[in-house]
This record gives structure tokens, C-alpha cells and sequence, in this order.
């Protein structure tokens, strides 16, 4: 599985499938997740699969440790 995060807009993304086509999410859905000041959202295909998840927020989230092994855009 491979993650990017980006600082400026405090965001991470984990693929779970990578890579994901132009237009291939077609629907995100908000997660119910008790984190505090974050939000994740996951991306779902036509066929309801799960393709990723992203993280708002993501250093409230998210362990530094996590977040430095992670590409970076």
C-alpha cells in the first residue's frame, strides 16, 4: 500500500489500489471516526470498491512517524 501526504493541506492518502485512473472514484463517502480536528474520506469505484482513503487533518491523526514515511507530492 503506498501513501502521499501533503503538508501544505494537511492531507494524506492511502491507495489501496495505485494506481487509481482518471475518473475511476466515483464516489467518496466521510467516514463516522472520532479523531480530533481530522476527517477521513473513502473513495469507492462504480463497483463500490474500495480504492483509498484520505485523511484531513492528517498530523492530528496520525502518528510523525507515519507521516515521514510517506511520498510527498
Amino acid at each position: 500500500m503506498r501513501m502521499t501526504y501533503d503538508a501544505e493541506a494537511d492531507a494524506a492518502y492511502f491507495y489501496i489500489v495505485d494506481p487509481i485512473g482518471p475518473g475511476e472514484a466515483v464516489e467518496s463517502h466521510p467516514v463516522n471516526a472520532s479523531l480530533s480536528g481530522a476527517a477521513v474520506i473513502a473513495s469507492f469505484d462504480a463497483d463500490k470498491r474500495l480504492l483509498g482513503i484520505e485523511v484531513l487533518g492528517a498530523s492530528r491523526a496520525l502518528r510523525p512517524e507515519t507521516l515521514a514515511q510517506a511520498e510527498r507530492p
